[in-house]
């Protein structure tokens, strides 16, 4: 067996922060979640319907591995990323991080996974590996999938070749950090500032303020637009609440951010982005709780009313980024 001996396998709440943490902890470097995801400005809104679709996809984030890479440009963090169509090359890269010490990251579908609660294809999960015998492989996910767990090594070939939406050519990464990091605390400001022109100005009404917008009309046609509504509309809610898709997760990640910035920096505008993601990130869960029920009962009147909330979450929303884009250093 081949593992790496000293992983410090904290599973958190999201993904790629619980991955990108596994890495940086390994390399000296200890930050929070909520501050890795937001030094990596990772918020962001996508409403994502098409017709080869089986029901829409909200997502509260940017897309799988943007985070990776903004946070590795802020930081100066050497980033080597590997794809290809070889499963065989995808392995041996993933071997020659390892038996070199190293924990990797890879990004794979989660549907093929042993230990995955909610059997629902997603290609953009990442997770970090650290070691692997004859058997198993040895990963560590977030805490509600069991922080260090074990998976097939038929299993993982399987999720590492899945092609779908968000799915990466058998990805895998590592970290490596340089020996004059740059502060954290001086990135922040960068972070933020970058974070909401994105939200702020989306190049498509589906991202953004604009898709939050855009959600809670389109979310009033849920019933007609599920094959089953009752499968599909609390399948939704699901991902929303604890996979964090479109829902409160990303928002209370960024909440936490936020508060963890105040105690660095003394700025009212941060203090408004705080004060209105504090807000937002306890409206989340009720669009969810709406969703659900209307997929049980058929009532459309719970949908109108979680389009209305979404309504005021765009507004709140793009106030909270107005706010904290004229932060400065």
């Amino acid at each position: 067996m081949t593992k790496v001996m000293d992983i410090d396998a904290r599973g958190t709440q999201h993904c790629e922060t619980t991955a990108l943490g596994v890495l940086l902890r390994h390399q000296g470097l200890d930050l929070s979640e909520p501050m890795l995801f937001g030094l990596g400005s990772g918020l962001s809104f996508v409403y994502w319907d098409s017709k080869n679709m089986g029901f829409p996809f909200l997502g509260g984030r940017s897309k799988p591995f943007d985070l990776t890479k903004n946070l590795a440009d802020r930081l100066q963090l050497e980033l080597l990323a590997q794809e290809t169509t070889s499963p065989r090359k995808a392995w041996l890269n993933v071997l020659a991080s390892l038996d070199a010490g190293h924990p990797v990251g890879l990004q794979l579908d989660s549907y093929y996974l042993d230990y995955f609660g909610s059997k629902v294809h997603f290609g953009g999960h990442i997770v970090a590996m650290y070691g692997y015998d004859g058997h198993k492989a040895y990963l560590v996910d977030t805490d509600q999938q069991g922080g260090a767990v074990s998976t097939s090594l038929t299993s993982l070939a399987q999720a590492r070749a899945a092609r779908g939406p968000m799915a990466a050519k058998h990805r895998s990464f590592t970290l490596t950090a340089p020996a004059n990091l740059p502060s954290p605390q001086g990135q922040i400001v960068p972070a933020i500032t970058a974070c909401a022109d994105a939200f702020l100005h989306p190049p498509i009404a589906n991202l953004g303020h604009r898709g939050i917008e855009k959600a809670g009309k389109l979310v009033r046609t849920w019933l007609q637009r599920a094959d089953v509504p009752q499968r599909d509309l609390p399948q939704a809610a699901l991902l929303m609440e604890k996979a964090g898709t479109g829902g409160a997760l990303f928002r209370n990640l960024y909440r936490d951010f936020l508060a963890e910035c105040t105690g660095l920096l003394d700025s009212s505008h941060l203090r408004t982005g705080h004060t209105l993601y504090t807000e937002a990130a306890a409206l989340w869960p009720e669009v969810a709780a709406l969703i659900k029920k209307a997929g049980e009962s058929g009532e459309t009147q719970l949908l109108v009313q979680a389009g209305t909330i979404l309504g005021d979450l765009s507004r709140m929303e793009r106030e909270a980024m107005q706010a904290l884009s004229r932060i400065e250093a």
